[in-house]
C-alpha cells in the first residue's frame, strides 16, 4: 500500500512538473525593425518580381504555399519538426536540412523571424519567410566550425520552410 501511494504521488509530481509552460522560459521578442530594413526587403521582393508576399505586423514578409492542417503552434515552447532551405538575398544557400531529414527544436530556440512566421501555418504547411536582419541574426556574422563567415552581419534571409509536425 505504501508503494502504491508513493507511485501515485510520484506520477502526479511528474505530470504536474512537466507542463510545457513550466519547462521552458522564452520571452516573447518585441523587436522593432528599422524602416531601412523594411525598404530593403520591399526592394528585394520587387527586384525578384514577387508581388504576392504579405507584410506581417512584425515587419517580415511571407508567402504561404500550403497552409497545412491539424496541429498548430500554441506557444514558444511548442516543438517544431521541420525541413528548410536558408538563402541569402543573392540566392546562395547558407544552410539546409539534408534530403529527407528534419530539425527538431522548441519554437523559442529559433530566430525571431521563425518564431513569428511559423505560427502562420499548421502541421504539413509550407511557407517562405523574408526576414530582415533585426529578426534574423542582426549585426552578428554567423560562422562555421572553421571560422568562415556563412551569414554576413546585417543579412536579409530567405527561408523556405515545411513544418512536418508540431508537438
Amino acid at each position: 500500500m505504501k508503494y502504491h501511494i508513493l507511485g501515485i504521488l510520484l506520477s502526479l509530481a511528474l505530470l504536474t512538473g512537466c507542463k510545457k509552460d513550466e519547462t521552458c522560459d522564452f520571452p516573447d521578442a518585441a523587436i522593432t525593425v528599422p524602416p531601412a530594413q523594411i525598404t530593403e526587403l520591399q526592394n528585394y521582393l520587387t527586384s525578384k518580381g514577387i508581388t504576392d508576399a504579405v507584410q506581417s505586423p512584425y515587419n517580415f514578409f511571407y508567402r504561404i504555399t500550403a497552409p497545412g492542417s491539424g496541429t498548430s503552434v500554441s506557444n514558444l515552447c511548442t516543438i517544431v519538426v521541420a525541413s528548410y532551405v536558408g538563402l541569402l538575398k543573392d540566392d546562395s544557400v547558407f544552410d539546409r536540412t539534408a534530403p529527407g531529414a528534419t530539425i527538431r527544436a522548441q519554437l523559442g530556440q529559433f530566430i525571431v523571424g521563425w518564431q513569428k512566421g511559423l505560427p502562420l501555418i499548421s502541421k504539413g504547411g509550407k511557407i517562405t519567410l523574408y526576414i530582415p536582419p533585426a529578426l534574423g541574426y542582426g549585426s552578428v556574422a554567423k560562422t562555421d566550425g572553421a571560422g568562415n563567415v556563412v551569414i554576413p552581419a546585417n543579412s536579409m534571409l530567405v527561408f523556405d520552410v515545411e513544418v512536418v509536425d508540431y508537438q
